[in-house]
Order: structure tokens, then sequence, then C-alpha cells
């Protein structure tokens, strides 16, 4: 019988705790369950995340890719998902499908901690959409921004380099 790489058991209170240094009412900490899932080749996560009175977790999203489940352990909290808005609290199971363009959120309006798991994978190539602001992020470009449309051919100018055999193709 094989050795496992690591340590399969982590509980949470061993878990190192995390903060993000956003604004309120961005401001929540977490700690994350499966720190070593990706390098022993696994591609699902779990975060213990708790998000104080007055807090949101995050801006108003959705995943192209990545599917997202969030399980409440205590508190209370609100969850707009799509263009509804919703009490939520211990024992409910929120599923945030990838790919359908419906945005999602939680926040704690209430005075006690809203303490939650959020379960889902981290996609190396994702994209979210975020409707209320009109950004788009794109994490293998670790960029957040708005995009400009344009044509599909503009800036493509003059000949294609592609096309001068013989020039130097490198600069």
């Amino acid at each position: 019988m094989a050795t496992p790489p690591f340590d399969p058991v982590i509980n949470v209170d061993d878990a190192p705790t995390e903060r993000g240094d956003d604004p309120a009412p961005y401001t929540s900490h977490w700690r994350v369950l499966t720190p070593r899932m990706r390098e022993a080749g696994g591609s699902l996560g779990v975060v213990h995340n708790c998000l104080p009175p007055g807090a949101v977790g995050c801006p108003f999203h959705w995943h192209a890719t990545e599917d997202e489940v969030f399980y409440v352990l205590s508190g209370r909290g609100m969850l707009r998902y799509g263009d509804t808005i919703r009490e939520v609290g211990p024992g409910d199971c929120i599923s945030c499908p990838a790919g359908t363009r419906t945005a999602h959120q939680l926040g704690n309006p209430f005075t006690d901690d809203l303490v939650y798991l959020a379960i889902g994978p981290r996609e190396p190539n994702e994209v979210c959409g975020y409707p209320d602001s009109g950004k788009v992020m794109v994490r293998h470009l670790q960029t957040v921004g708005v995009l400009d449309p344009r044509e599909y051919l503009d800036g493509e100018r003059g000949e294609p380099r592609i096309l001068s055999p013989g020039k130097d193709l490198s600069s």
C-alpha cells in the first residue's frame, strides 16, 4: 500500500486564517481547508469563510467555468442570486453552476457572524463577469477590467508579419 504524498486531513483550527486587504464592506476572513489539493493532482477546493456583521464576501459575479457550492454552518446571511435576494441560514446548501451567467453574492446584514464553506475548483483559465460594474476578470492574465468592444480586425494594419518570409520575425 502506498503512502499518501501528504496528510489528507486538516482540522479547521489548524488552518491559518487569511484576510484580504479590501475595504469595507468586503471584509472577511477565511481558512483554506484543502491547501495541498492542487499540487497533489486534485482540482476541488474547500474554504471555511466567515463574514462578520455588515460584510459582503465579494462583488456580485458569475463564473464561466467554475461551479461553486456554499454550505452555511452558522449565522444568517443574504444570498443574491440572479434577480432574487433571500435569507440563508444553517444547513442551507447553495448551488451556483458555471456557464449560466447567473451571478451570485453572499452578505451579512445581521448581528452574528455568517460562517460557511465554499466548495469548488480554482480553474487557472477562469473568466468571471461582474454585472453591477461591467468588469470582467481573466484569471490566466491576472487581470480585472472593463472590456472595450472592438471589431475583430481592428488594429490589424499592414501586411501580417507571417507573410514576409526572410524578415526577422522576432521583433
